[in-house]
């Protein structure tokens, strides 16, 4: 299962971490994100031990968003020791958001 990270704990568990992190902003009400939530659920297991893969809940978390300027949702954005590398807003195809996750991760 994916990480939950919140406005509290954003900065500890993505931003201080080291290596790739993925994290899903989403919200209960987004159609698009209960359609993406279990491609999310399937790259956890996918790259346990690889990445880390988050989701924000958008309702709950405002200021986290709003630093990341996510204005629609879903929006995915890859960390890269703790620095925003990539952006994927909308749902897509597991292949999609792997291959872009690969990228990062290969280079470390």
């Amino acid at each position: 299962m994916p990480m939950v990270v919140t406005d509290q704990d954003f900065q500890s568990k993505i931003l201080n971490y080291k290596g790739v992190s993925f994290v899903d902003f989403w919200a209960a009400w987004c159609g698009p994100c209960r359609m993406l939530a279990p491609i999310v659920d399937e790259l956890a297991r996918d790259y346990e031990g690889k990445a880390q893969i988050a989701k924000l809940d958008v309702d709950a978390n405002q200021y986290t968003a709003r630093q990341y300027g996510v204005m629609s949702i879903p929006t995915m954005i890859i960390f890269k020791d703790g620095q925003e590398v990539d952006r994927l807003v909308g749902v897509m195809p597991k292949e999609i958001i792997a291959a872009r996750l690969d990228k990062w991760i290969s280079a470390s």
